[in-house]
């Protein structure tokens, strides 16, 4: 695999993850929702912390957060490039440029869209607004807004605890980088045997011909010592 489609593929993802958030900032306040289908929305929602909502306190916990997913960057680049070294399979480069473009593209999020954009709230944000963005560097919110609600309705009442209760799957929401993250490491989960296929071990059998026998009594492999 040659380094140039590693950087294709990152720039695919972000280009793909940075372009849907972009729109879904620019274009849609908080909350709001458009239905694609009855098992897919755009619903906007802002995460200002990690994953599930799960937040570290205070505004330094924010930043400490934005500093490790940008050492886990450049680790992750750091990394890839041994790979190509040690001319890794293919498809394990893959998965680790996928990986690297999901970290990249929130990481994005955190460090620049509180300085480039408005905030939300009530109002579709403005992008470069004059009086300045909503947080300061390494403080902004990631932007998630996919969801797929693939069953929603009352569970029946002889199921134990929930019965009976309005129960949603999966309510989770998420974006584009988080997916490419997910996708990542199930790949090299699924093809870890192809991916760290070790290369068989070449042996070499001395061949003995007729004529050598003949000429050399001695290395006849079934002759004993007199």
């Amino acid at each position: 695999m040659k380094p140039y489609k590693a950087i294709l593929i990152v720039l695919g993802v972000l280009l793909l993850d940075q372009g849907l958030k972009i729109w879904v900032k620019t274009h849609m306040m908080l909350e709001d929702q458009i239905a694609i289908t009855h098992w897919f929305k755009i619903h906007f929602v802002e995460n200002s912390g990690m994953a599930f909502s799960m937040e570290l306190p205070s505004r330094w916990g924010k930043i400490m957060l934005r500093l490790f997913r940008l050492i886990a960057v450049i680790a992750g680049i750091i990394y890839i490039k041994g790979l190509f070294d040690k001319k890794a399979h293919w498809g394990f480069i893959t998965a680790s440029c996928i990986i690297l473009a999901g970290a990249i593209g929130n990481l994005i999020d955190g460090a620049f869209y509180g300085l480039l954009f408005s905030d939300s709230f009530g109002r579709v944000s403005e992008f470069l607004p004059k009086g300045g963005g909503y947080a300061a560097f390494m403080q902004g919110d990631v932007v998630d807004m996919l969801r797929f609600p693939l069953y929603h309705g009352i569970l029946p009442n002889w199921i134990p605890v929930w019965g009976g209760q309005y129960f949603e799957f999966f309510n989770a929401i998420f974006n584009i980088s988080d997916a490419a993250i997910f996708i990542g490491v199930m790949l090299i989960i699924i093809f870890q045997k192809q991916f760290f296929k070790k290369p068989p071990v070449e042996t070499t059998e001395e061949i003995i011909t007729p004529s050598q026998t003949e000429e050399n009594p001695g290395s006849d492999p079934h002759s004993f010592p007199s």
